[in-house]
């Protein structure tokens, strides 16, 4: 089949790539002139495991383009995918639509015989009718059905995500477009993936759901981390007694900073505005997302605390400042609030990540980007463990405790044993844990 993907960002990537190794023809269209150009020498603008490779591969294949003239690429459609960015709107909270509108403006000008127009972009309950009423209105002549089909992926495992779901949602008023996307997705029908075809608007409320349902799992977690501390309870324990219930499961019970990157925080913020414009508001999610803004700010008195309360003119060194591991993305991270805040009370900050750093330094003025781990703790007063990268989980300790000025680390993801650290003379602070 013919695929044209609006948006080269992680989405649009990740989902064109892999849509050309099914075996699919796949196009993906950008505006930015320099990106494509980086694209098609070989370059990839997103740190993704196994990106480089898959696009490669299927460049050379010639199943995988990019342009930015969507013109042909259009015409040829049997699926246009819409996957350009729905940042939070300032001021309100709601998520900025005018990329997914101007796409749709631009698709409908191009439209040549029957397309599916789908959704790949997180977008708000009712956008389905929008981009048709926006194509019909440009369009009346045009021959098209509007699907809502949401990513479900994750950062660092975008690739397997795709190719092995846990399911496929598909979201449709026009029976013409069942049959499309069956036979976009048929490559999955080996691993018995299930699809689920639903109403347009239910498919983008179960996005919405999915990921405040996940951020609420985090905050419970993390709420009962500090409930640990207060009665000298181990919060891991506390999430293995109750994962190993069938009915809650293990996955997303990991205390930590609180949750960021480009999902949870927008989409929390977006369902709650959209739930309260629709007069049912969700009173568990707001909670969620004042108790989690609060939570990231906490961490730098945790670390304050650590040191005696006092950080003026101390040296903190920082490990991991993306959102998660195996990722460059920065967006809405722990360290975007943790960091600053430990400069307002008086910390040096040097800090060290094995992919956000490029990003970072244009997001986190005044700190000093290290090359590796132990430059990191060198001459520090306390280092600081935000993002739980694999390079992290086994530090020479003995070494970290001879280049630091005072021993102290602050175990944000809980990756140490809390015995093992203090043994060695080195002050440790965990989450959640005695």
């Amino acid at each position: 089949m013919h695929v044209t993907m609006i948006g080269t960002g992680y989405v649009g990537l990740v989902s064109g790539a892999c849509f050309a190794d099914f075996g699919h023809t796949v196009t993906c269209i950008d505006k930015d002139a320099s990106k494509i150009e980086r694209l098609r020498a070989g370059g990839i603008p997103i740190y993704e495991p196994g990106l480089d490779v898959l696009v490669a591969k299927n460049v050379q294949a010639g199943r995988l383009f990019f342009d930015t003239d969507a013109t042909e690429a259009v015409k040829k459609a049997d699926a246009v995918f819409i996957a350009v960015g729905t940042p939070t709107r300032r001021g309100d909270g709601h998520a900025d639509m005018s990329y997914v509108h101007a796409a749709a403006e631009e698709i409908a000008g191009l439209l040549d015989g029957f397309t599916v127009i789908v959704t790949k972009s997180t977008v708000p309950v009712g956008t389905g009718d929008e981009i048709e009423r926006i194509v019909k209105a440009k369009r009346p002549d045009a021959q098209f059905a509007v699907v809502s089909n949401p990513e479900f992926l994750r950062e660092g495992a975008a690739i397997e995500d795709f190719k092995r779901p846990d399911r496929v949602v598909v979201g449709m008023e026009d029976e013409r477009a069942r049959p499309v996307m069956t036979e976009l997705y048929r490559p999955l029908f080996l691993n018995e993936t299930p699809i689920l075809f639903t109403g347009r608007r239910t498919s983008e409320l179960i996005k919405y759901a999915a990921n405040a349902f996940l951020a609420m799992k985090i905050t419970f977690i993390n709420e009962m981390a500090d409930l640990c501390e207060a009665v000298g309870a181990d919060v891991q324990q506390v999430a293995r007694g109750i994962g190993l219930d069938k009915r809650i499961g293990s996955k997303f019970l990991h205390a930590g900073p609180g949750y960021g990157g480009s999902c949870f925080p927008k989409d929390t913020l977006a369902l709650v505005r959209t739930a309260a414009a629709a007069g049912a508001p969700t009173r568990l999610i707001e909670t969620t997302v004042e108790i989690n803004d609060a939570r990231k700010k906490a961490m730098a008195t945790k670390v304050a605390d650590t040191m005696d309360g006092d950080l003026t003119g101390k040296t903190v060194g920082v490990l991991g400042l993306t959102f998660k591991p195996n990722t460059d993305d920065m967006r809405d991270a722990p360290s975007l609030d943790i960091i600053p805040a430990l400069q307002a009370m008086g910390a040096k900050v040097q800090a060290y990540d094995p992919e956000g750093a490029h990003e970072a330094k244009h997001m986190l003025p005044g700190v000093e980007f290290k090359s590796d781990s132990y430059e990191a703790a060198a001459g520090a007063d306390a280092l600081v463990i935000i993002t739980e990268w694999d390079q992290f989980r086994a530090l020479d300790l003995d070494r970290v405790k001879e280049v630091m000025k005072t021993p102290a680390l602050i175990d944000l993801r809980n990756i140490y044993r809390p015995d093992d650290v203090r043994g060695r003379g080195i002050k440790y602070a965990s989450i959640g844990r005695a």
